[in-house]
């Protein structure tokens, strides 16, 4: 990168920063130096400029005899290299060297905004029905995954920055997600009840699947999953596994249709019989309560008849006494006792109000019920 003025000691004093478009680690390295063309390529003058954009991460690696350290410096930041923001660099340098001479660092570049995409087409595979595992069905699934640097210094850990190739990378977690992909394909018509003859139709059920078991794999690349997409799942229909289970399952399904046919037309017939009986059983029910309600209805109407009569042989007890009571045995010349003649006239008097007032009653009874009956 470009260099700007020299340090009081003659070193020249850099400026480090990443000019880079695209980009997921990149190794700073002086204005005009190759890659391992000198010594001086990893010499960094205290207190030359840095320069960290937002959504990058400049690391610092310095070799010592115990390992290595590191120093994460996350944009933005436009400084030099002397302040408390490089504790490890603080420790190695120190105030010795008065801020004239170069100090051993490897310098990386890691864009933490940066999404990178794989795309990837899987070749046919077999895959079967678990019903029916003599025939063998040929699938091939395509689609993309994009990631990122998850936890960079993770990222450090696991892999040596030095020798960083991102199309490695790209190629490694490519080989994981396609093992991953055809395991989980072959297996999801047993485990998830996915049928291999719709499993062209199932691209989201097959995507939900994958993605959290994916997401897991990458982590041992140090990088987060962001995006699955599975865009086609092919099934090879001119092979002869598929056009045998196709017959196969064909057959069973019509045999299928046919005994659940029979089934239904059994229980219509049933539930046909059962309803039969129960109107049967309602009609006789309802006969009983009709034949019920006449009989109480006609003891109704003729029980004010049968209360007439009774007061009538009272009325009739009445009037004899009545009759007996006033004559003979007086002591008058004609033979009426005065006495008892005036008794029965009170009594009958009172019978006969008594009788007409419970006529009226009776009558006004019936025919309530009467109109009741014809309503």
């Amino acid at each position: 990168m470009g260099l700007f003025g020299k340090g009081k000691g003659g070193g020249m004093m850099n400026v480090i920063r990443c000019d880079e478009q695209e980009y997921l680690v990149w190794k700073w390295r002086p204005l005009g130096q190759d890659v391992n063309s000198t010594s001086r390529e990893n010499a960094i003058r205290y207190g030359s400029s840095l320069r960290v954009k937002d959504g990058e991460m400049a690391v610092f690696v310095y070799k010592q005899n115990g390992g290595t350290l590191q120093d994460f410096i996350t944009g933005p930041y436009d400084g030099t290299i002397k302040t408390a923001n490089f504790p490890v660099l603080s420790s190695i340098v120190g105030m010795a060297f008065g801020g004239e001479s170069p100090f051993q660092a490897e310098i990386y570049f890691i864009n933490l905004a940066g999404i990178i995409q794989i795309k990837f087409a899987i070749p046919y595979f077999d895959v079967f029905d678990p019903r029916f595992l003599d025939f063998p069905v040929p699938v091939a699934v395509g689609g993309s995954i994009s990631f990122r640097i998850g936890d960079p210094k993770d990222f450090i850990k696991i892999h040596r920055l030095i020798n960083f190739s991102l199309e490695d990378l790209k190629s490694q977690i490519k080989d994981a997600v396609t093992r991953r992909i055809k395991s989980e394909v072959t297996n999801a018509p047993d485990k998830h009840q996915l049928p291999v003859l719709q499993i062209e139709r199932r691209i989201d059920d097959i995507n939900d699947i994958l993605k959290p078991r994916i997401a897991e794999d990458l982590k041992d690349f140090a990088v987060e999953l962001k995006r699955l997409d599975i865009s086609r799942i092919s099934i090879d229909k001119e092979s002869e596994g598929y056009q045998e289970l196709r017959s196969v399952t064909a057959d069973q399904q019509q045999a299928t249709i046919t005994a659940q046919t029979a089934v239904n037309i059994k229980n219509m017939s049933d539930l046909q019989a059962m309803n039969a009986r129960n109107l049967d059983e309602t009609m006789r029910i309802q006969r009983e309560e009709a034949q019920r309600a006449q009989r109480l209805q006609t003891e109704t109407q003729f029980i004010g008849a049968h209360a007439l009569d009774r007061q009538s042989d009272v009325m009739q007890t009445a009037a004899s006494n009545l009759g007996g009571g006033g004559f003979g045995g007086g002591s008058g010349t004609s033979g009426i006792d005065p006495a008892s003649f005036m008794t029965n006239m009170a009594v009958g008097g009172a019978l006969g109000s008594q009788m007409a007032g419970m006529m009226n009653t009776m009558g006004a009874q019936m025919n309530q019920q009467w109109q009741q009956t014809a309503a």
